[in-house]
C-alpha cells in the first residue's frame, strides 16, 4: 500500500517592523494598524481550502515564520491554534515553533505565547555585536537579545533556538567566534549558524557591503563548528546544531522530503497525493493585501501557482535537501518518498564518486568532507540537463 510521508504545517506572517537589507523572504513593512483578526481569519480560510491535502494525517510539526510572527498578540495565535486543532489532528508530541524578534518581545508576551501552546521559540539574534547589528539593519541591540533569552526561559520555554549569522560586513574571525561563544553561554537547545549571502532583489545585493574574504569566511565556519561541537551541539544539517534530542522536527521534515502544508501570504506547500502518487507544489498569493482580499471573497484563489513535480526535478529536490544532512541521503527513503528506483541516481553518482564528493554504503549516500565543502557542486550533479 502506498504510504504518505509525514505532514507538517508552515504558517507565514508577512509583516516586519522594518525590512532588513539582506532579507529576500516575503516580508513587508507593517502598516500603522496590523490587521491581526483579519489575517487570522484568512489563515483559517486558507487552511480550509487545502484541507483535502491532509488526507487523514496528523500534523507532526507547526512552524510560524515570517516576516515577524511575534508582531501578533498571543491571543490571536492561541485562537489560531485552537481553531486549527478543531479542524485536524495534532500529533501527540507536536512541535510548535514561533520565530520572534528579540526587540519586540518581553516576558509577558512570551508567557502568552507559551500558554497558547507554542513550545519552541526561535530568536533571530544574528549577532551579539551592536555594530554588526546596526550594519545588518536589525532593530534590536545585544542587550535586548540577552533580555529576550532570559525572558523566554522565565516564560517557560524549554526549547529555544538562536539564529546566528557569520561572514557579516567587515566581521573579524574573533568577532564571529565571540558570537558563537556568547550563544553557547546562553545554553539554548539549538543554534542555527549560517553564512550571510547577498540574495538578488535585496538592498545588499544592489549595494554590496564590504564582506570578509572567502578564506576568512571558511575559517569562521570551520572554527565555529568546532566550538559548537566541543560544547555538545551536534551538527545534523549544514547550518543546524542541537543538543541531544533537540533537532528541529519541522526542518527535518523538509530535509527528509516530507510533506508540508503552507498557509499565509506567499507560503509554499509540497504535497503527495495518495490516489495518483503525484507530488505537487503550491504557492500562495504573496502580497498581503491581495491575500486578505482573496481570502475574503474566494479562498481557492489564494493558490497563485500549483504544479506537479516531474521525475528529474524530484531527483534534484530530494538530493538538494537530503545531502545537507550530516547522515547523508537515505536510499530507502529516496525510493519511498519519490517512488523512483535507485538506478535513476547512477549517472550523477558516478561523477560524484570520480570527483571524490561522496562515499556510499548499501543504505546511504554521504558527502565526503570535500563534498560538504563543495555541496552546491555536488547537488548540481543531480540537475536535469
Amino acid at each position: 500500500m502506498h504510504k504518505l510521508p509525514p505532514l507538517a504545517l508552515y504558517i507565514h506572517f508577512p509583516w516586519c517592523a522594518k525590512r532588513c537589507p539582506y532579507c529576500d523572504f516575503n516580508a513587508h513593512t507593517q502598516p500603522d494598524t496590523l490587521p491581526q483578526q483579519a489575517y487570522i481569519e484568512a489563515l483559517l480560510k486558507d487552511f480550509d481550502a487545502d484541507a483535502a491535502w491532509i488526507q487523514n494525517r496528523p500534523i507532526e510539526a507547526i512552524f510560524m515564520g515570517g516576516g515577524t510572527p511575534s508582531l501578533f498578540d498571543a491571543h490571536w495565535l492561541y485562537l489560531l491554534l485552537t481553531k486549527l486543532q478543531q479542524r485536524c489532528t495534532f500529533a501527540k508530541n507536536i512541535e510548535i515553533t514561533l520565530e520572534a524578534n528579540p526587540g519586540r518581545v518581553d516576558c509577558e508576551k512570551l508567557y502568552g505565547y507559551f500558554q497558547a501552546g507554542i513550545n519552541r521559540l526561535s530568536l533571530g539574534i544574528q549577532s551579539f555585536n551592536n555594530t554588526a547589528l546596526q550594519k545588518l539593519g536589525r532593530i534590536h541591540s545585544s542587550n535586548q537579545a540577552h533580555t529576550a533569552i532570559a525572558a523566554a526561559r522565565e516564560a517557560g520555554f524549554k526549547n529555544i533556538n538562536l539564529d546566528l549569522m557569520f561572514g557579516l560586513p567587515e566581521q573579524t574571525l574573533e568577532q564571529a567566534l565571540l558570537d558563537v561563544q556568547t550563544a553557547i553561554h546562553q545554553k539554548p537547545e539549538h543554534i542555527s549558524w549560517y553564512q550571510l549571502t547577498l540574495e538578488p532583489n535585496t538592498p545588499f545585493y544592489r549595494h554590496p557591503p564590504l564582506l570578509p574574504q572567502e578564506d576568512l569566511i571558511a575559517q569562521m565556519h570551520i572554527e565555529g563548528q568546532n566550538l559548537l561541537a566541543q560544547q555538545g551541539f551536534l551538527p545534523y544539517e549544514v547550518s543546524a546544531f542541537s543538543s541531544a534530542h533537540r533537532r528541529c522536527q519541522h526542518n527535518l521534515n523538509y530535509w527528509q522530503f516530507g510533506d508540508y502544508l503552507g498557509i499565509g501570504a506567499g507560503a509554499h506547500s509540497k504535497i503527495t497525493l495518495l490516489d495518483s502518487h503525484e507530488i505537487i507544489r503550491c504557492q500562495k498569493t504573496r502580497i498581503p493585501k491581495d491575500y486578505l482580499a482573496a481570502a475574503a471573497t474566494e479562498p481557492m484563489q489564494l493558490r497563485a501557482k500549483t504544479q506537479m513535480i516531474f521525475e528529474q526535478d524530484l531527483i534534484f529536490e530530494f538530493m538538494l535537501n537530503a545531502l545537507r544532512l550530516q547522515d547523508g541521503c537515505d536510499i530507502a527513503l529516496f525510493q519511498q518518498r519519490t517512488k523512483l528506483a535507485k538506478n535513476v541516481l547512477d549517472p550523477a553518482l558516478k561523477i560524484a564518486r570520480q570527483k571524490e564528493l561522496i562515499t556510499e554504503t548499501a543504505e546511504k549516500i554521504i558527502p565526503t568532507p570535500l563534498g560538504r565543502l563543495f555541496l552546491n557542486d555536488l547537488v548540481g550533479l543531480f540537475l536535469s540537463d
